[in-house]
């Protein structure tokens, strides 16, 4: 037998984390890392936080798990609360990003269901996306990574460009039944929409009576200095996705929605074994305790500021290898140069003792706990500028 215990799927590279402390990695052998990757976004306050380590403690000494066949309490209390704190009316809880934007498509689907129009079964979506890897997600996706070996994929999807309000609306036909959207674009790039687009789609579901569906999946709970993204473009959505930060490492995520929107969520609908169970609902409260404030808005929008200035003077020393800092708030990205490979570059700094992680269009992710200060800030930079000091650029073929 020579496959692994764990299926091969990932490129597993040799960190092996055991403990965690702040923004802070250990190996199993004291290595020590400054994590700017977060989990991929999902450990926003750090590790071990002790407002979110005692919730999770407190909550799995009374009550892990029930079967949503029963009520549920704490899930009552969680959803109330992201409904006060946002545009949505209802919230369905699941398990992960990829679970939250299969409630998205289908949410949007039975929308129009619920309508009489049950022919309105398309969503347009975005090329460079990526939406999850179930087999619904993946076919939301343009990306034949993630298709291959996976056909035929689902129907239901028309791909566009990114940020192309023309386009977007030249795609509407009968069959549309929304737009489903990243802000950011995270393995994407980085790449932020621009408010002509994201307030021409809003303007676009509103002619049409088509649903407009986020997912910020990782660019919500707080990352890009608001609660969620979609409060910087001016506009509020029908349905949005949410995971990562939603339980600050434990495995939480949501769909919501307005009432509008949910008209066709109805008993039998959907459902999940796990989404909203007591632990869950507890590791998402403490995260909402936390982040969902002014004061920690403000510190993540000065902190991204800074850190964003801070790597833009720093990228100046290196023209041969960075171009640019793109994203919002403290989710950054810095475009390589094609004369760097983004994510041999990860791979070097991780030897540095520096975690971040690669993205499309030859990115390199920022993503840092939102709750770090002026040392993390300077640590980073100074150890990345070095490594990139110290990298010998391929010569050229």
């Amino acid at each position: 037998m020579t496959i692994t215990p764990l299926m091969p799927v990932y490129p597993r590279c040799p960190t092996r984390p055991v403990k965690g402390e702040g923004a802070y990695l250990y190996g199993e052998n004291g290595e020590k890392w400054l994590d700017f990757a977060s989990g991929i976004a999902v450990n926003l306050l750090g590790h071990n936080h002790p407002h979110l380590t005692k919730a999770i403690q407190d909550q799995a000494a009374t009550l892990m798990h029930v079967s949503n066949l029963y009520g549920s309490p704490q899930g009552e209390a969680a959803a109330q609360r992201l409904v006060d704190l946002t545009f949505a009316d209802t919230v369905f809880f699941t398990n992960s990003g990829a679970e939250s934007v299969e409630c998205a498509i289908k949410t949007a689907r039975r929308y129009h269901v619920a309508q009489g129009n049950p022919h309105k079964k398309t969503l347009i979506t975005f090329k460079n996306a990526f939406h999850g890897r179930t087999m619904a997600t993946i076919s939301a996706a343009n990306q034949e990574k993630l298709h291959d070996g996976f056909e035929p994929l689902l129907p239901g999807f028309t791909y566009v460009e990114f940020d192309n309000l023309e386009a977007a609306e030249a795609a509407i036909d009968d069959t549309t039944a929304g737009f489903l959207v990243e802000p950011v674009q995270g393995e994407g790039g980085i790449r932020p929409a621009s408010m002509e687009f994201m307030q021409g789609l809003r303007k676009l579901c509103d002619e049409h009576d088509l649903m407009l569906a986020l997912d910020e999946v990782q660019c919500g709970v707080a990352r890009t200095g608001t609660l969620f993204a979609y409060e910087q473009y001016g506009i509020e959505p029908d349905i949005l996705a949410s995971a990562k930060g939603l339980g600050g490492g434990f495995p939480v995520g949501a769909c919501l929605a307005t009432e509008k929107a949910a008209a066709g969520m109805v008993f039998g609908t959907h459902g999940s074994t796990y989404g909203g169970n007591p632990l869950a609902m507890a590791a998402c409260q403490a995260v909402l305790d936390v982040v969902a404030n002014d004061e920690f808005l403000e510190h993540v929008k000065v902190t991204g500021e800074r850190l964003r200035s801070s790597l833009e003077q720093m990228i100046g020393n290196h023209p041969d290898m960075f171009e640019s800092v793109r994203g919002m708030g403290l989710m950054l990205g810095v475009k390589m140069t094609d004369k760097v490979t983004s994510r041999d570059f990860v791979g070097w700094l991780r030897d540095k003792g520096l975690l971040l992680v690669a993205a499309g269009d030859n990115v390199v992710r920022i993503l840092p706990p939102l709750n770090i200060d002026e040392s993390h800030i300077s640590e980073f930079v100074e150890t990345l500028s070095k490594a990139a000091s110290e990298y010998e650029i391929p010569a050229e073929a």
